[in-house]
């Protein structure tokens, strides 16, 4: 695929638990700081589980007219936010673009906890007290078009929906659409926000989420005593653009996509398979004509899940064989928990302020080794290394696998 553009990315834009600035939240980030806390959006007083991790103080009109914002739900919400920093971080001017040639792809399952409380509606007062804006808040179809709406985006827009792979799915899937020509720039990314009493509930339900009341104890990836993941919310965007339009704008590059791969495990609904993983991620370094041994960081799913992280090390071995013992590993949903549609994007943007700085952010609250997760997982401190290639991983519950490839940038592409 050497004949195809080079797909670079200008901007990044995040909502997070950590904070809603690109420089808070990085700077929480590789300061090992936790923003896991008792959950305040309702009152999980009977719920089994306690903790989450929560955007605090976002108000939607300073990103967008007060009309937008009562038309939207939180992820919508989310999204636009993280979409206007992303383009002002890459300095987008719509007026001098050719809008039919961007596009939004945004990762997300919408707010489907709205049809319930829509649903008590009816049974207690009748249909015609169902709110007429619910259509709008609560598709995930709405949120990339509240977004093409918001910047005025006319090219393809579409939402994607793979889980927990969502965010890594929208990422690579424009990747594509930029390759194969059907735009010069795509807004792409994902949005969650799950933290609702629905979502906690039925991932309580089946085991999924950690029971922990400690904050500091709740979300442990590869840690022996891990228990598992815990909620969080926000969004990233990151404008991508083909090289060739970022340089007739003379955008600053920060990083390159330049590989992605796509595996389903068909195995099970819950359980994840391991041979599966370990074939998206050879299929991402096939895509980026890359050996084992060029990666320099891997950034893991690492929900902190006892399932999860063993198949993940496994799938890691796989791959880079004796090489995977040298390879630094990290997650950071062990300080921002688990965004959910919005966790690969997120993690995207941690991975490219990586490669900017130098800094590998830590996986926090690791004490107790596990002997089946036995990698370099760089445990409760960031560490600062020179990086020239990382791979990201995002796996949904169900089975969707989704690695990527970011690179620095360099003018030659080697």
């Amino acid at each position: 695929m050497s004949n195809m553009p080079r797909v670079v990315i200008t901007g990044l834009g995040v909502v997070s638990p950590l904070g809603s600035t690109l420089d808070e939240f990085w700077h929480k980030l590789t300061s090992g700081t936790s923003a896991i806390g008792k959950i305040t959006h309702f009152d999980a007083e009977k719920f089994p589980v306690k903790v989450a991790a929560e955007v605090k103080d976002f108000d939607p009109v300073n990103y967008m007219k007060m009309k937008r914002a009562d038309r939207t739900g939180r992820c919508s919400q989310f999204a636009i936010a993280a979409t206007r920093m992303a383009a002002d971080h890459a300095r987008l001017d719509m007026s001098v673009e050719e809008p039919e040639r961007i596009g939004v792809v945004v990762g997300t399952s919408g707010m489907p906890e709205l049809l319930a409380e829509q649903a008590n509606i009816i049974e207690r007062k009748g249909p015609n007290r169902v709110d007429p804006l619910v259509v709008s808040k609560y598709r995930a179809s709405m949120v990339p078009a509240h977004v093409g709406l918001e910047v005025g985006a006319k090219g393809i827009n579409t939402s994607i929906n793979s889980a927990c792979n969502s965010g890594n799915d929208s990422l690579g899937n424009a990747y594509n659409l930029l390759r194969l020509g059907y735009a010069d720039l795509i807004l792409a990314g994902g949005a969650g926000a799950n933290i609702t009493p629905l979502a906690i509930a039925a991932t309580g339900r089946i085991g999924a989420l950690s029971r922990e009341e400690d904050p500091d104890k709740a979300c442990r990836p590869f840690d022996l005593n891990r228990s598992g993941f815990v909620y969080g919310e926000g969004a990233a965007m990151l404008v991508l653009e083909t090289l060739e339009h970022a340089q007739n704008r003379r955008s600053e590059i920060l990083a390159e996509i330049t590989g992605a791969g796509w595996s389903f495990d068909a195995v099970s609904e819950t359980s994840p398979g391991m041979a599966e993983r370990a074939r998206a991620m050879s299929l991402a370094l096939r895509d980026a004509g890359i050996s084992p041994g060029d990666v320099d960081y891997i950034n893991a799913h690492g929900t902190g899940t006892k399932l999860n992280d063993v198949s993940e090390t496994r799938a890691i071995k796989s791959v880079f064989g004796t090489g995977a013992y040298s390879l630094p590993v990290s997650s950071i949903k062990s300080m921002i928990g688990h965004l959910g549609c919005a966790a690969g994007s997120v993690e995207a943007v941690a991975v490219v302020m990586s490669i900017l700085n130098s800094t590998i952010p830590p996986t926090i609250n690791y004490q107790t080794p596990d002997p089946e997760c036995d990698l370099d997982y760089v445990p409760n401190v960031s560490r600062r290394q020179s990086l020239d290639v990382c791979l990201s991983n995002s796996f949904g519950l169900g089975g969707q696998n989704c690695s990527l490839i970011f690179r620095r940038f360099k003018q030659n592409g080697t």
